[in-house]
């Protein structure tokens, strides 16, 4: 955790009821159950800052992770609470660790800010899919004690 909040009055929303299986009419689609998967894997990830999950303060949503079962890939596109977040670049590194952690290592995960929703757009862009930066960032002992934290905490 940090000493001082970034954002000191985030706006927290109600958590969404968890998806335990898709519509009847979407049973044997496998785009759905991928992307109801990914969306339960990440949805209770909670703020580095906060004691809220990421869908609580509206950083992820639904809409914001994308999954092509013929590329083996999943983009997730999140939105800092603050133009300013300090954050994102572990909020992101989180998003990744858990769905590498999820998913086989053919699918490629892709982590992006929403476009202007941070101020350094284009260089958190590139340090959240920057695969020497990532293993740096791992070997990091308070990072990955930051991460674990956030990726296994109970108290939501």
């Amino acid at each position: 955790m940090t000493l001082g909040l970034i954002n000191a009055n985030p706006i927290v929303r109600e958590k969404k009821e968890r998806i335990t299986r898709p519509d009847l009419q979407f049973l044997f689609s496998v785009y759905t159950n991928l992307l109801v998967r990914s969306i339960n894997i990440v949805r209770d990830i909670r703020d580095p800052e906060h004691p809220y999950s990421l869908e609580q303060l509206s950083v992820l949503s639904e809409e914001s992770i994308t999954v092509d079962e013929k590329l083996g890939r999943i983009l997730i596109t999140f939105t800092p609470t603050i133009q300013h977040c300090s954050m994102a670049t572990v909020i992101g590194l989180c998003l990744r660790v858990k769905l590498k952690d999820c998913f086989p290592p053919h699918f490629k995960v892709d982590i992006k800010v929403a476009p202007g929703s941070h101020a350094d757009e284009e260089a958190v862009n590139k340090q959240l899919n920057d695969k020497e930066r990532i293993v740096a960032a791992m070997e990091n002992p308070n990072l990955r004690q930051l991460v674990d934290e956030c990726l296994y905490s109970s108290e939501l």
